[in-house]
């Protein structure tokens, strides 16, 4: 995608200026919602227990207290939440290996918001470890900060996220722009007042207000990402 870009200070009306772009990660700038699914079938497996394909659209974009959770409640199977969390982040760990595939025009998003100074933030249910090995495929570089679901009081479907990472970015979370895949991930951007890009990975996602849905971060540039700011006003 080539476009201009207006300067950084251009604003159509008072107040109208995008201030930070906070993006998800499994599934929005990495190829990764399937991964999660594949350990998860995995593990059930060797706890003697097959999950039903209707049950992924319930666990994706969700933090693993949620979805691993359900899958207990679901199956029956003999085993804590903590120690099914430890087995799917080991499982996922060893699955993503040294480099990661990145979804259809992330590294080009994210080189923009670079090279035009953009304050951007990485926020993540996935735990820490994982999102610091992920680091390694998108480039740590790209983030001033970067919020894990086990580093806040309550993670997605809760604001608290993009709210820390909006703070944490000295940014007003009205003047945010947030870039998901799930309607988990939506919700909480939205319940954290931020102007939402739905990218949908698994699950259709509805436009609404404060709510755009694209087909991939292709169609994702800076200029559109300006232009969200001017539309609601």
């Amino acid at each position: 995608m080539t476009s201009t870009v207006p300067a950084l200070g251009t604003r159509t009306a008072e107040g109208s200026a995008l201030q930070a772009v906070l993006l998800d990660m499994d599934g929005t700038l990495v190829d990764t919602e399937g991964f999660w699914w594949d350990v998860e079938v995995e593990v059930f497996a060797s706890l003697g227990h097959t999950l039903d394909e209707s049950w992924r659209h319930v666990v994706v974009g969700g933090p693993m207290t949620r979805s691993a959770g359900f899958l207990i409640e679901a199956t029956g199977a003999d085993i804590t939440l903590d120690e099914l969390s430890v087995l799917l982040n080991d499982g996922f760990e060893k699955r993503i290996g040294a480099a990661l595939p990145l979804m259809p025009g992330a590294g080009r998003l994210l080189a923009e918001l670079h090279e035009y100074e953009i304050p951007t933030a990485l926020v993540s249910a996935s735990h820490r470890r994982i999102i610091d090995r992920v680091l390694t495929s998108l480039g740590a570089h790209h983030f001033r900060l970067t919020v894990a679901g086990d580093e806040v009081p309550r993670t997605k479907p809760h604001p608290d996220p993009y709210l820390a990472a909006a703070a944490g970015l000295g940014a007003d979370p009205a003047r945010c722009a947030v870039i998901e895949d799930t309607a988990t991930g939506v919700a909480a951007a939205e319940a954290a007042g931020c102007h939402v890009v739905a990218v949908p990975s698994v699950a259709p996602i509805q436009p609404a207000l404060r709510r755009t849905v694209v087909g991939s971060l292709e169609e994702v540039d800076l200029p559109f990402l300006q232009g969200l700011m001017t539309e609601m006003r």
